[in-house]
Formats: structure tokens, sequence, C-alpha cells
């Protein structure tokens, strides 16, 4: 009988049957080890989730800051144990929610946040000593972290007691999302100068989180995830370098976002390989010393891209099994998709049941009763083995070429991500990968959904409270503390103290990014065919 040929998503071959053949080049001294020792293939800590579960930090925002409020008390009475926050695409791209080019936008696929007026709102009794909290935002990612430690510098809270992560990735924008404003070196300076800041005045904030999820997400296939995410973090760490940062002080900081797809061996085999990848460049390359910069912390997020409009429900299975997955490779927190986020915002009751998709697998399963179960596998080591030897080389071969910046300038990562994306699109339109109710087991007349709709009064009340606090504020307080920013863009100072005084100030976000547009110029993406 003729035996089909089968290979994971990002290319690797499949033999029928894995043996210790296709894994005897393992060095298990080296290479598996043991969890909380270099290089990490296990897992960062020794004890994994026998000492403490990942986080189950849900991601939340739509509308108004009142709204989001809401949403984020529900998901924490219900055992949510992080925030993370969602911010619409006028906050990412730097526009007041009353210019013209936002008002479509306000409020859609996050929270509105005009001044530090709506962040006061947006964590309106919620203790920030008490949380953490991840925002992902980019672009912007400075003028939102002032405004967080406004908010705690109101509540009573040290800078220094402020614990989170900012996402502040923003050459992956470049790449695969498109929410950037500035061109990318300028965008870069500002990256260094949080990186900076953070490590004098808030030693347990994370400021930057490398993601490959936004990657996956446009894409890319697993091997490109985990080499782009690793060039664009080599990156960040070579700027800070050039910039006077000690390797050792930025690294124990540097967070890691990842995506976790369908294909549960390959995805399980990426985390472990991203790991040991991470650990090997930095105590390699960079000469870190410190155990802390070697490893690789990360977040994830289950697969956007694998979630279907058609028959929603089997969206809560997808989501199971890639929370299983990225459970299974080791991470330390993790967002689960609402099952109905392919056709709007979550509603409730679908975002309590992809929180409770997590609590299942946690308090149900006994997969956190054993760090790395699938540690020790043929199939799982041999898998690990090439995703780590086809990243590497990936990596070494952007690197030969000019390196990161030069080759996201010339379109040449934003390519390699589209071919990967048309393939796999072929692949689905031909049948060849199945795709449980859009290309087989279809059905002919679909459920209808209650889906959440952000109410079209959403603009007018965001609106109205932006022109109040234009109103009441001092307008020369403003106006200094926004030339003084200016001045400051045009020169070499840390951003960040301008940034805080003008927040401070209750500038405006659109403010604020004017003054920065006018410094460092309007970035124009090149033409990728």
């Amino acid at each position: 009988m003729e035996v089909r040929g089968v290979e994971t998503p990002s290319g690797v071959p499949l033999p029928l049957l894995f043996t210790p053949l296709e894994v005897a080049s393992v060095d298990y001294a080296r290479d598996l080890g043991f969890p909380g020792e270099y290089p990490y293939t296990r897992g960062i800590y020794p004890t994994m989730y026998r000492g403490r579960l990942w986080t189950m930090r849900q991601y939340a925002g739509y509308g108004t800051a009142e709204e989001t409020n809401r949403r984020f008390r529900y998901l924490l009475d219900q055992g949510q144990t992080g925030l993370s926050v969602a911010f619409d695409l006028p906050t990412q791209m730097g526009y007041d929610s009353d210019h013209p080019i936002a008002e479509p936008e306000v409020g859609k696929v996050g929270v509105a946040i005009d001044t530090l007026a709506d962040m006061e709102v947006l964590f309106q009794g919620i203790p920030l000593d008490r949380v953490t909290t991840s925002m992902t935002i980019n672009a912007t990612a400075a003028i939102l972290l002032a405004m967080y430690i406004a908010v705690a510098e109101k509540q009573g809270v040290p800078k220094e007691r402020l614990d989170g992560t900012t996402q502040n990735d923003i050459l992956k924008e470049y790449i695969a999302r498109g929410t950037y404003i500035f061109p990318p070196r300028p965008s870069l300076r500002l990256v260094t100068d949080m990186l900076q800041y953070c490590a004098v005045h808030l030693p347990k904030w994370n400021p930057i989180s490398i993601s490959g999820y936004h990657i996956r997400e446009a894409g890319a296939t697993a091997v490109q995830e985990v080499a782009f995410t690793m060039l664009n973090a080599i990156t960040y760490v070579q700027a800070a370098m050039e910039a006077g940062l000690d390797v050792d002080t930025i690294g124990p900081h540097l967070t890691f976002f990842f995506a976790a797809q369908m294909n549960l061996f390959e995805e399980v085999a990426k985390f472990r390989a991203a790991r040991r990848l991470w650990a090997r460049i930095m105590r390699e390359r960079f000469g870190a010393r410190d155990p802390r910069s070697w490893k690789l912390r990360f977040h994830t997020q289950t697969a956007g891209a694998a979630l279907t409009a058609q028959q929603p429900e089997n969206n809560v299975v997808r989501v199971t099994v890639q929370a299983l997955a990225a459970i299974l490779g080791g991470t330390q927190s993790l967002h689960t998709n609402a099952k109905d986020e392919a056709l709007a915002l979550p509603t409730d009751a679908s975002a309590l049941l992809a929180l409770r998709t997590q609590q299942i697998l946690a308090y149900e399963t006994g997969v956190a009763d054993v760090i790395d179960p699938l540690g020790g596998s043929f199939y799982v080591e041999a898998l690990t083995n090439e995703i780590e030897a086809q990243a590497a080389e990936l990596i070494q071969r952007i690197e030969a070429s000019g390196g990161m910046l030069p080759a996201i300038e010339a379109g040449v990562i934003q390519r390699e991500i589209a071919e990967s994306a048309y393939r796999e699109q072929q692949r689905v339109e031909r049948g060849e990968k199945i795709v449980v109710g859009v290309n087989r087991f279809c059905q002919e007349e679909e459920t209808s959904y209650k889906i959440l709709k952000v109410s079209p009064e959403v603009v007018e009340r965001q609106k109205a409270r932006l022109a109040k606090v234009r109103a009441e504020r001092d307008g020369a307080q403003v106006e200094a503390a926004l030339r003084a920013l200016g001045d400051a863009a045009r020169g070499r100072d840390n951003l960040m103290p301008f940034i805080l005084e003008a927040v401070k100030a209750y500038a405006t976000i659109g403010e604020i990014c004017d003054v920065l547009r006018a410094a460092f110029g309007v970035y124009r993406p090149p033409v990728v065919v």
C-alpha cells in the first residue's frame, strides 16, 4: 500500500514513526538538561507549574474607558489573574478621537484613550500595585506607559512597584501589522529610551514584549516566527548596548509573545526551540552573565487566524488544542481567544468561556502536574532540533545580507511572510489542508449569533470628554511641555521624562504624536511585490 508523504506546516518532512535514530544528535546533557538550567529546553523555572501556574491574562478593551473597566472587573471577579489591554486603532496610531481620520474606528477594536483622564477611568477601582498589566501598544507605547505611571502616582503607588509589560515591539509593525507612525530608526530610539528609563525607574516592569504572534498571524511558518522574532530581539539588544546599556541590565526585562497554532506537536517543539535558541544567543553571542538574561519568558495567545466565522462553536475546540500546546511548551502567561472573535469583539459570555477553557486545562486535566511531559519524545525532540536548526540558519542568512533593519526597510521580511501565507492559502483552496467547516464538513445553513456591537454613541461620548479636558486643562502648561518634548526629540535626551510631563499636563495623544511627527517624520512602507 502506498503511504502518502506528510510534513509539518513549516515543511519539516515526517516519517511514519520516530525512533532514537532521529534524535541521535541530541546531547541530552547539553541540549535537554533540566528545567531551570541552561539552555532551558524543558522550562525556565525548576518547578514550572508545580510551583506556580501560568498567568491567565485575557485580552480586553472596547468602546470607552468605562466599558472596558467594567469588563476588567468582570474578568477579575471570574478568576483572571492579570489584565491585558487592547487599544483602539486611533490610540495605536497617535490620533485623537475627534480627528476626522479617527472617528470611524473609535472604540472598535479596543478602548479609546485620548488623555490621562481616560486612563484614570480605565483603571478606576483597580489598585495598580496588586495587578500585573499588559498593554498591547507599540508606536505610542511610551505615551501609554507614561499615562499608566501618572495614574499610579494619583493612586499613591510609586512607579517602582508597577508590574507588567508594554508590547513596544515596533519592528514587527513594519513587518506584519502596520500600526507604525515614525520611520524605523527614530522608532527604535523610542524603544531604547523606554528600556533605559524602565531599567532605572520601573525595575519590575517589562518595557518590551518581542512579538512573533503578529508575524505568525500574517502567514509566517513556525520557523519564520522564531527566526524573525529572534532577529528583532537581536536588533533591540544591539541598539540598547550601542546606547550604553549593559546587556545584563536589559536582558532580565526582555519578554516575548508567541502564537499557538493548530499543529500541536510542532507548536510545543517551537516553544522549546525558541527557549534554547534565545539562551544561546544571549550567553554565547552577547556575553550575558546573569542567568536571568538567558531565560526566554513569553506570553502566548491562541491563533486568531485559525478562528473561523463558519461554525464558530468549533473554535472552542481549536482554542483548547492551541492552549494545550502553549502549556505543554512552557508558557508563562496565556490568552485564550473567544469563539466569536472571527465575527466581532467577544461578548461577556464568550470571553468567560475562553477563560474557563484555561481553568479547566489547569485544574482538571493534570497537564500541569509534570514539567515538560512531552520531553524525551523522539518526535518532539526531533522537531525541536529541526526548528532550532532551521531558525538559526534563517537568522544567519538575514544577518549575512546586512541584518534585520535593512531587511525590513527593503521589504525582504515582508515578502518572505507573504510568500508563506500564499502557499498556505493555496493548500487550503486545493483541499490539501482541511479546515473543518470551511473546505470540508460544511453546513449550508449557519446558526445566527448574538455578537457584541460597539454603540455609535461611543464616538460622541469620547469626543465630549476630550473637549472637556481641553477646556479645563492649563493651556500654557500643555504648550510648555510639548515645546520641551519637541526640543528633546530633535536632540539626544531620553524622551520618557518629557512625555511624562506632557501627559501629566493632559496633553492629548494626538498632540504628543504631532510633535514627534514634526521631529521624526512619518514612515512610508516599501512596495512589496
